[in-house]
Protein backbone atom coordinates (compact mmCIF):
# COMPACT_ATOMS: atom_id res chain seq x y z
CA UNK A 1 0.00 0.00 0.00
CA UNK A 2 1.31 3.58 -0.99
CA UNK A 3 1.73 5.97 1.77
CA UNK A 4 -0.07 9.40 1.19
CA UNK A 5 2.22 12.41 0.76
CA UNK A 6 3.03 14.25 4.09
CA UNK A 7 3.16 17.93 4.53
CA UNK A 8 6.09 19.49 5.84
CA UNK A 9 5.95 19.75 10.11
CA UNK A 10 3.54 17.20 10.18
CA UNK A 11 3.37 14.39 13.22
CA UNK A 12 0.85 12.00 11.30
CA UNK A 13 0.46 8.58 13.40
CA UNK A 14 1.17 5.43 12.08
CA UNK A 15 -1.83 4.59 10.24
CA UNK A 16 -1.14 2.99 7.25
CA UNK A 17 0.27 -0.63 6.15
CA UNK A 18 3.54 0.62 5.00
CA UNK A 19 4.10 2.30 8.10
CA UNK A 20 2.96 -0.83 10.02
CA UNK A 21 5.55 -3.16 7.92
CA UNK A 22 8.69 -0.82 8.24
CA UNK A 23 8.61 -1.29 12.09
CA UNK A 24 10.92 -4.70 12.03
CA UNK A 25 13.38 -2.98 9.55
CA UNK A 26 13.78 -0.08 11.87
CA UNK A 27 14.64 -2.54 14.30
CA UNK A 28 16.81 -4.21 12.18
CA UNK A 29 19.12 -1.23 11.07
CA UNK A 30 19.41 0.19 14.23
CA UNK A 31 20.98 -3.18 15.53
CA UNK A 32 23.55 -2.63 12.90
CA UNK A 33 24.12 0.59 13.61
CA UNK A 34 24.69 0.41 16.93
CA UNK A 35 26.72 -2.52 17.10
CA UNK A 36 29.39 -0.74 14.93
CA UNK A 37 30.08 1.25 17.92
CA UNK A 38 31.80 -1.26 20.01
CA UNK A 39 32.25 -3.87 18.28
CA UNK A 40 36.20 -2.70 17.22
CA UNK A 41 37.29 -1.95 20.65
CA UNK A 42 38.83 -5.25 21.37
CA UNK A 43 40.62 -4.95 18.16
CA UNK A 44 42.81 -2.33 18.56
CA UNK A 45 45.62 -4.23 20.88
CA UNK A 46 45.99 -6.10 17.14
CA UNK A 47 45.84 -3.09 14.73
CA UNK A 48 48.27 -1.33 17.07
CA UNK A 49 50.65 -4.44 16.63
CA UNK A 50 49.77 -4.36 12.90
CA UNK A 51 51.23 -1.00 12.41
CA UNK A 52 53.65 -0.61 15.11
CA UNK A 53 51.49 2.26 16.93
CA UNK A 54 51.10 3.29 20.53
CA UNK A 55 47.80 3.25 21.89
CA UNK A 56 47.07 7.35 21.60
CA UNK A 57 47.91 6.73 17.62
CA UNK A 58 45.65 3.31 17.60
CA UNK A 59 43.06 5.12 19.30
CA UNK A 60 41.94 7.08 16.37
CA UNK A 61 40.33 3.89 14.99
CA UNK A 62 37.67 4.19 17.32
CA UNK A 63 37.60 8.19 18.14
CA UNK A 64 37.11 9.29 14.44
CA UNK A 65 34.21 7.38 14.56
CA UNK A 66 32.48 8.90 17.29
CA UNK A 67 33.19 12.15 15.83
CA UNK A 68 31.63 11.04 12.67
CA UNK A 69 28.74 9.25 14.32
CA UNK A 70 28.06 12.25 16.88
CA UNK A 71 28.17 15.18 13.95
CA UNK A 72 26.33 12.72 11.66
CA UNK A 73 23.44 12.56 13.93
CA UNK A 74 23.26 16.32 13.74
CA UNK A 75 23.60 16.91 10.30
CA UNK A 76 21.20 14.01 9.35
CA UNK A 77 18.55 15.44 11.89
CA UNK A 78 18.65 18.88 10.13
CA UNK A 79 18.50 17.89 7.10
CA UNK A 80 15.36 15.26 8.11
CA UNK A 81 13.74 19.16 8.28
CA UNK A 82 14.82 19.90 4.50
CA UNK A 83 14.32 16.29 2.72
CA UNK A 84 12.38 12.72 3.37
CA UNK A 85 13.52 10.51 5.64
CA UNK A 86 13.15 7.69 2.68
CA UNK A 87 16.14 9.87 0.61
CA UNK A 88 18.28 9.94 3.52
CA UNK A 89 18.03 7.40 5.11
CA UNK A 90 18.86 5.50 1.88
CA UNK A 91 22.34 7.69 1.60
CA UNK A 92 23.28 6.91 4.71
CA UNK A 93 22.73 3.29 4.63
CA UNK A 94 24.58 3.37 1.23
CA UNK A 95 27.61 5.25 2.78
CA UNK A 96 27.91 2.81 5.68
CA UNK A 97 28.32 -0.02 3.17
CA UNK A 98 30.86 2.39 1.34
CA UNK A 99 32.76 2.71 4.30
CA UNK A 100 32.74 -0.79 5.40
CA UNK A 101 33.89 -1.74 2.11
CA UNK A 102 36.99 0.67 2.15
CA UNK A 103 38.11 -0.45 5.03
CA UNK A 104 38.18 -3.87 3.98
CA UNK A 105 39.94 -3.11 1.03
CA UNK A 106 42.10 -0.79 2.48
CA UNK A 107 43.41 -2.70 5.01
CA UNK A 108 47.15 -2.67 4.95
CA UNK A 109 47.08 1.10 4.52
CA UNK A 110 46.47 3.23 8.31
CA UNK A 111 45.44 6.22 7.00
CA UNK A 112 42.76 4.69 4.58
CA UNK A 113 41.58 2.80 7.67
CA UNK A 114 41.18 6.12 9.91
CA UNK A 115 39.28 7.38 6.48
CA UNK A 116 36.87 4.83 6.20
CA UNK A 117 35.59 4.59 9.58
CA UNK A 118 35.03 7.97 9.61
CA UNK A 119 32.57 7.09 6.60
CA UNK A 120 31.66 4.39 8.55
CA UNK A 121 30.45 6.74 10.78
CA UNK A 122 29.16 9.53 9.15
CA UNK A 123 27.06 6.68 7.14
CA UNK A 124 25.77 4.95 10.07
CA UNK A 125 24.81 7.88 11.94
CA UNK A 126 22.22 8.31 9.44
CA UNK A 127 20.44 5.32 10.85
CA UNK A 128 19.74 6.63 14.58
CA UNK A 129 19.54 9.69 13.90
CA UNK A 130 16.49 9.24 11.04
CA UNK A 131 15.30 6.35 12.90
CA UNK A 132 14.45 8.79 16.20
CA UNK A 133 13.03 11.15 13.78
CA UNK A 134 10.77 8.70 11.71
CA UNK A 135 9.48 7.19 15.21
CA UNK A 136 8.81 10.64 16.28
CA UNK A 137 6.99 11.81 13.26
CA UNK A 138 5.08 9.50 11.67
CA UNK A 139 4.08 7.35 14.80
CA UNK A 140 1.44 8.10 17.51
CA UNK A 141 2.40 8.60 21.02
CA UNK A 142 1.52 5.43 22.13
CA UNK A 143 3.44 3.37 19.77
CA UNK A 144 6.33 5.56 20.04
CA UNK A 145 6.30 4.41 23.64
CA UNK A 146 6.76 1.23 22.96
CA UNK A 147 8.84 1.51 20.03
CA UNK A 148 11.41 3.39 21.99
CA UNK A 149 11.76 0.62 24.83
CA UNK A 150 12.27 -2.13 21.82
CA UNK A 151 15.22 0.21 20.47
CA UNK A 152 16.65 0.65 23.83
CA UNK A 153 17.01 -3.42 24.12
CA UNK A 154 18.14 -3.51 20.74
CA UNK A 155 20.74 -1.12 21.13
CA UNK A 156 21.58 -2.12 24.61
CA UNK A 157 21.86 -5.47 23.44
CA UNK A 158 24.09 -4.37 20.45
CA UNK A 159 26.64 -2.31 22.58
CA UNK A 160 26.88 -5.82 24.81
CA UNK A 161 27.53 -8.40 21.74
CA UNK A 162 29.65 -6.38 20.29
CA UNK A 163 32.97 -6.67 22.23
CA UNK A 164 31.82 -10.39 22.33
CA UNK A 165 31.74 -10.47 18.39
CA UNK A 166 34.32 -8.44 17.79
CA UNK A 167 36.74 -10.65 20.15
CA UNK A 168 35.38 -13.32 17.87
CA UNK A 169 35.95 -12.71 14.05
CA UNK A 170 39.34 -10.77 15.61
CA UNK A 171 40.53 -14.10 16.71
CA UNK A 172 39.03 -16.72 14.68
CA UNK A 173 39.60 -14.93 10.96
CA UNK A 174 41.27 -10.45 11.13
CA UNK A 175 40.22 -7.61 12.98
CA UNK A 176 39.52 -6.57 8.83
CA UNK A 177 36.54 -8.45 8.78
CA UNK A 178 35.36 -6.11 11.40
CA UNK A 179 34.73 -3.94 8.47
CA UNK A 180 32.03 -6.18 7.25
CA UNK A 181 29.92 -6.04 9.93
CA UNK A 182 27.60 -3.47 8.98
CA UNK A 183 27.04 -4.78 5.54
CA UNK A 184 23.67 -6.90 6.46
CA UNK A 185 21.72 -3.25 6.60
CA UNK A 186 22.21 -2.96 3.01
CA UNK A 187 19.55 -5.17 2.64
CA UNK A 188 17.37 -2.57 4.24
CA UNK A 189 17.11 -0.24 1.63
CA UNK A 190 14.67 -1.72 -1.18
CA UNK A 191 12.45 -2.07 2.06
CA UNK A 192 12.35 1.37 3.06
CA UNK A 193 12.20 2.75 -0.02
CA UNK A 194 9.24 0.81 -0.41
CA UNK A 195 7.37 1.44 2.11
CA UNK A 196 8.57 5.31 3.42
CA UNK A 197 6.60 8.21 2.36
CA UNK A 198 8.15 10.45 -0.08
CA UNK A 199 7.71 13.62 1.92
CA UNK A 200 7.36 17.01 0.68
CA UNK A 201 9.25 18.95 3.43
CA UNK A 202 9.96 22.82 3.32
CA UNK A 203 12.53 24.45 1.77
CA UNK A 204 15.82 25.25 3.10
CA UNK A 205 19.99 24.75 2.94
CA UNK A 206 22.09 23.32 4.83
CA UNK A 207 24.41 25.72 6.50
CA UNK A 208 27.81 24.44 6.06
CA UNK A 209 29.72 26.92 8.26
CA UNK A 210 28.41 26.38 11.30
CA UNK A 211 28.11 22.56 10.71
CA UNK A 212 31.83 23.10 10.11
CA UNK A 213 32.17 25.02 13.20
CA UNK A 214 30.05 22.89 16.12
CA UNK A 215 32.30 20.02 14.21
CA UNK A 216 35.01 21.49 15.11
CA UNK A 217 33.44 21.99 19.15
CA UNK A 218 33.13 18.37 19.22
CA UNK A 219 36.42 17.12 18.00
CA UNK A 220 38.95 19.81 19.92
CA UNK A 221 36.29 18.66 23.33
CA UNK A 222 37.04 14.56 22.52
CA UNK A 223 41.18 15.85 22.13
CA UNK A 224 41.10 18.28 25.01
CA UNK A 225 39.61 15.18 27.37
CA UNK A 226 42.03 12.56 25.66
CA UNK A 227 45.29 14.62 25.49
CA UNK A 228 44.96 16.87 28.53
CA UNK A 229 46.46 19.57 26.43
CA UNK A 230 45.16 22.97 27.14
CA UNK A 231 45.47 24.41 23.66
CA UNK A 232 42.17 21.89 22.82
CA UNK A 233 40.59 23.42 25.61
CA UNK A 234 41.01 26.93 23.82
CA UNK A 235 40.52 26.13 20.43
CA UNK A 236 36.84 24.42 21.98
CA UNK A 237 35.84 27.47 23.41
CA UNK A 238 37.13 29.34 20.35
CA UNK A 239 35.07 27.43 18.25
CA UNK A 240 31.94 27.42 20.17
CA UNK A 241 32.10 31.43 20.47
CA UNK A 242 31.98 31.47 16.66
CA UNK A 243 29.33 28.62 16.85
CA UNK A 244 27.29 30.81 18.64
CA UNK A 245 27.68 34.05 16.87
CA UNK A 246 27.59 31.94 13.61
CA UNK A 247 23.94 30.94 14.48
CA UNK A 248 22.69 34.36 15.35
CA UNK A 249 23.84 36.00 12.56
CA UNK A 250 23.37 33.63 9.48
CA UNK A 251 19.81 33.52 7.40
CA UNK A 252 19.21 29.98 7.84
CA UNK A 253 21.23 28.84 10.71
CA UNK A 254 22.65 25.12 11.39
CA UNK A 255 20.70 25.20 14.03
CA UNK A 256 17.87 27.08 15.53
CA UNK A 257 19.48 29.41 18.09
CA UNK A 258 15.54 29.01 19.56
CA UNK A 259 15.93 25.64 19.97
CA UNK A 260 18.18 26.50 22.62
CA UNK A 261 15.66 29.02 24.38
CA UNK A 262 13.28 26.05 25.30
CA UNK A 263 14.19 25.64 29.41
CA UNK A 264 12.93 22.00 28.74
CA UNK A 265 15.12 21.35 25.74
CA UNK A 266 18.53 22.62 27.32
CA UNK A 267 18.03 20.26 31.02
CA UNK A 268 17.00 17.15 28.61
CA UNK A 269 20.45 17.70 26.61
CA UNK A 270 22.53 18.22 29.95
CA UNK A 271 20.52 15.34 31.85
CA UNK A 272 21.38 13.21 28.77
CA UNK A 273 25.43 13.89 28.89
CA UNK A 274 25.29 13.39 32.89
CA UNK A 275 23.37 10.82 32.92
CA UNK A 276 24.99 8.64 29.09
CA UNK A 277 28.38 9.80 30.30
CA UNK A 278 28.24 8.93 33.61
CA UNK A 279 26.90 5.03 32.98
CA UNK A 280 29.26 4.99 30.78
CA UNK A 281 32.13 5.88 32.72
CA UNK A 282 31.03 3.29 35.03
CA UNK A 283 31.21 0.67 32.43
CA UNK A 284 34.49 1.51 31.75
CA UNK A 285 35.57 1.78 35.51
CA UNK A 286 34.18 -1.87 36.75
CA UNK A 287 36.16 -4.32 34.47
CA UNK A 288 38.94 -2.63 35.92
CA UNK A 289 37.68 -2.17 39.18
CA UNK A 290 37.27 -6.16 39.20
CA UNK A 291 40.55 -7.36 37.53
CA UNK A 292 42.60 -5.35 39.85
CA UNK A 293 40.55 -5.34 43.13
CA UNK A 294 39.52 -9.08 42.74
CA UNK A 295 42.05 -10.77 40.61
CA UNK A 296 39.33 -11.57 37.71
CA UNK A 297 40.06 -12.44 34.09
CA UNK A 298 38.61 -11.34 30.99
CA UNK A 299 36.47 -14.29 31.47
CA UNK A 300 34.95 -13.93 35.02
CA UNK A 301 34.73 -10.09 34.44
CA UNK A 302 32.30 -10.74 31.58
CA UNK A 303 30.15 -13.44 32.98
CA UNK A 304 29.42 -11.45 36.32
CA UNK A 305 28.55 -8.42 33.79
CA UNK A 306 26.60 -10.38 31.72
CA UNK A 307 22.98 -10.70 33.86
CA UNK A 308 22.75 -6.79 33.48
CA UNK A 309 23.60 -6.80 30.54
CA UNK A 310 20.68 -9.18 29.30
CA UNK A 311 18.60 -7.23 32.19
CA UNK A 312 18.77 -4.01 30.38
CA UNK A 313 17.22 -6.45 26.81
CA UNK A 314 14.36 -7.34 28.84
CA UNK A 315 13.41 -4.40 30.77
CA UNK A 316 13.74 -1.96 27.53
CA UNK A 317 10.13 -3.37 26.15
CA UNK A 318 8.83 -3.19 29.74
CA UNK A 319 10.41 0.71 29.89
CA UNK A 320 8.25 1.43 26.72
CA UNK A 321 4.75 -0.36 27.96
CA UNK A 322 5.35 1.82 31.37
CA UNK A 323 6.13 5.34 29.71
CA UNK A 324 2.27 4.67 27.62
CA UNK A 325 0.71 3.67 30.59
CA UNK A 326 2.47 5.83 33.97
CA UNK A 327 3.92 8.70 31.00
CA UNK A 328 7.32 9.93 30.88
CA UNK A 329 7.99 11.44 34.29
CA UNK A 330 7.52 8.25 36.14
CA UNK A 331 9.49 6.04 34.02
CA UNK A 332 12.39 8.63 34.09
CA UNK A 333 12.29 9.35 37.75
CA UNK A 334 12.52 5.19 38.10
CA UNK A 335 14.85 5.25 36.33
CA UNK A 336 17.32 8.01 37.52
CA UNK A 337 16.41 6.42 41.04
CA UNK A 338 17.20 2.86 40.38
CA UNK A 339 20.56 3.81 38.58
CA UNK A 340 21.27 6.11 41.68
CA UNK A 341 20.79 3.37 44.11
CA UNK A 342 22.65 0.78 42.07
CA UNK A 343 26.00 3.00 41.88
CA UNK A 344 25.15 3.78 45.99
CA UNK A 345 25.47 0.12 46.57
CA UNK A 346 28.26 -0.50 43.93
CA UNK A 347 30.78 2.28 45.82
CA UNK A 348 29.54 0.79 49.39
CA UNK A 349 30.88 -2.96 48.44
CA UNK A 350 33.75 -3.01 46.71
CA UNK A 351 35.97 -5.34 48.74
CA UNK A 352 32.75 -7.64 49.20
CA UNK A 353 31.32 -10.30 48.29
CA UNK A 354 31.63 -9.72 44.15
CA UNK A 355 28.44 -10.54 42.86
CA UNK A 356 27.34 -8.03 45.15
CA UNK A 357 28.71 -5.50 42.29
CA UNK A 358 26.91 -8.43 39.60
CA UNK A 359 23.44 -7.52 42.04
CA UNK A 360 24.00 -3.78 41.45
CA UNK A 361 24.77 -3.57 38.12
CA UNK A 362 22.08 -5.39 37.01
CA UNK A 363 20.03 -2.51 38.81
CA UNK A 364 22.01 -0.37 36.78
CA UNK A 365 21.51 -2.09 33.16
CA UNK A 366 17.37 -1.87 34.10
CA UNK A 367 17.59 1.72 35.31
CA UNK A 368 19.68 2.63 31.91
CA UNK A 369 16.98 1.36 30.29
CA UNK A 370 14.02 2.96 31.88
CA UNK A 371 15.57 6.47 31.87
CA UNK A 372 16.93 5.89 27.57
CA UNK A 373 13.30 5.38 26.75
CA UNK A 374 11.32 7.88 29.15
CA UNK A 375 13.93 10.80 28.04
CA UNK A 376 14.06 10.25 24.84
CA UNK A 377 10.06 9.98 24.66
CA UNK A 378 10.45 13.50 26.92
CA UNK A 379 12.20 15.02 24.41
CA UNK A 380 10.01 14.60 21.69
CA UNK A 381 7.30 15.50 23.21
CA UNK A 382 8.47 18.87 24.20
CA UNK A 383 9.97 19.66 20.13
CA UNK A 384 8.23 21.03 17.77
CA UNK A 385 7.28 19.26 14.35
CA UNK A 386 9.54 21.68 12.52
CA UNK A 387 12.66 21.23 15.24
CA UNK A 388 12.20 17.47 15.50
CA UNK A 389 14.97 16.65 12.99
CA UNK A 390 18.11 18.56 14.37
CA UNK A 391 16.61 18.74 17.64
CA UNK A 392 16.71 14.86 18.29
CA UNK A 393 20.24 15.07 16.44
CA UNK A 394 21.79 17.36 19.09
CA UNK A 395 20.09 15.22 21.79
CA UNK A 396 21.69 11.76 20.29
CA UNK A 397 25.50 13.72 19.71
CA UNK A 398 24.85 14.85 23.25
CA UNK A 399 24.45 11.23 24.58
CA UNK A 400 26.90 10.10 22.18
CA UNK A 401 29.77 12.21 22.45
CA UNK A 402 29.48 11.93 26.39
CA UNK A 403 30.27 8.71 27.10
CA UNK A 404 33.73 9.48 25.67
CA UNK A 405 34.14 12.90 27.53
CA UNK A 406 33.18 11.81 31.22
CA UNK A 407 35.09 8.63 30.37
CA UNK A 408 38.15 10.12 29.71
CA UNK A 409 38.00 12.59 32.69
CA UNK A 410 37.49 9.84 35.02
CA UNK A 411 40.58 8.03 33.17
CA UNK A 412 42.84 10.88 33.92
CA UNK A 413 41.10 10.82 37.80
CA UNK A 414 42.35 7.49 38.03
CA UNK A 415 45.56 7.57 36.52
CA UNK A 416 46.58 10.37 38.78
CA UNK A 417 44.64 8.80 41.77
CA UNK A 418 42.75 12.26 42.86
CA UNK A 419 40.34 10.07 44.72
CA UNK A 420 42.41 7.78 47.28
CA UNK A 421 41.67 9.38 50.12
CA UNK A 422 39.58 8.70 53.19
CA UNK A 423 35.83 10.05 51.86
CA UNK A 424 33.52 6.98 51.83
CA UNK A 425 32.83 5.84 55.32
CA UNK A 426 32.43 2.01 54.67
CA UNK A 427 35.47 1.93 52.91
CA UNK A 428 39.22 2.13 54.71
CA UNK A 429 41.84 0.18 51.92
CA UNK A 430 43.37 3.00 49.35
CA UNK A 431 42.71 0.65 46.77
CA UNK A 432 39.35 0.39 47.43
CA UNK A 433 38.79 4.01 48.23
CA UNK A 434 39.98 5.01 44.70
CA UNK A 435 36.91 3.46 42.92
CA UNK A 436 34.03 3.52 45.47
CA UNK A 437 35.06 7.41 46.13
CA UNK A 438 34.51 7.76 42.81
CA UNK A 439 31.80 5.62 41.88
CA UNK A 440 30.33 7.44 44.95
CA UNK A 441 30.40 10.61 43.29
CA UNK A 442 29.12 9.18 40.07
CA UNK A 443 25.81 8.48 41.97
CA UNK A 444 25.79 12.21 43.66
CA UNK A 445 25.92 12.98 39.42
CA UNK A 446 22.71 10.73 39.03
CA UNK A 447 20.90 12.53 42.06
CA UNK A 448 21.65 15.74 40.69
CA UNK A 449 20.62 15.22 37.48
CA UNK A 450 17.10 13.56 39.39
CA UNK A 451 16.66 17.35 40.71
CA UNK A 452 16.95 18.74 37.06
CA UNK A 453 14.40 16.97 35.73
CA UNK A 454 12.33 17.57 38.61
CA UNK A 455 12.71 21.25 38.56
CA UNK A 456 12.43 21.88 34.87
CA UNK A 457 9.86 19.15 33.50
CA UNK A 458 8.01 18.55 36.65
CA UNK A 459 4.48 18.07 35.59
CA UNK A 460 5.10 19.01 32.32
CA UNK A 461 7.07 16.05 30.86
CA UNK A 462 3.67 14.07 31.57
CA UNK A 463 1.48 16.13 28.93
CA UNK A 464 0.03 15.09 26.13
CA UNK A 465 2.16 15.76 22.78
CA UNK A 466 -0.47 17.56 21.84
CA UNK A 467 -0.47 20.51 24.22
CA UNK A 468 3.81 20.14 24.65
CA UNK A 469 3.10 21.36 20.53
CA UNK A 470 0.89 24.21 21.01
CA UNK A 471 2.95 25.16 23.49
CA UNK A 472 5.75 26.02 21.04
Amino acid sequence: MNVPEVSAGARPAASTEGMKRSVPWIYYVIFFAVLNESVFNVSTPNIAAQFGLDASGVSWVVTIFFIAFGMGMVVFGKLSDMYSIRRLITIGIILYGVGSLLGFVCQSWYPAILAARAVQGAGGSAIPALIFVMVARFFTAEQRGRMFGIITSIASFAVGIGPVLGGYIAGSFHWSFLFLVPLPALVAVPFFRKRLPEEERGPGRLDIIGAALLCSVVTTVILFTTEANGLYLLAALLGLILFIFRIRRAKEPFVDPALFSNRLYRSGLLIGFLIFGTVMSVMFVIPLMLHHVYALNTEQIGLLMFPGAISAVIFGKVAGHLTVKRGCKFVVYAGLGLIALSLLAQSSSVGLWVWYIGAALILMYIGFSFLQTALTESVTQILPGLQIGVGMGLFNMTSTISGAVVTALVAKAMERRLLAFPLHPLLASEQTLLYGNLILILSLVVIASALLYFSTFGKKAALPVQKAQEAH
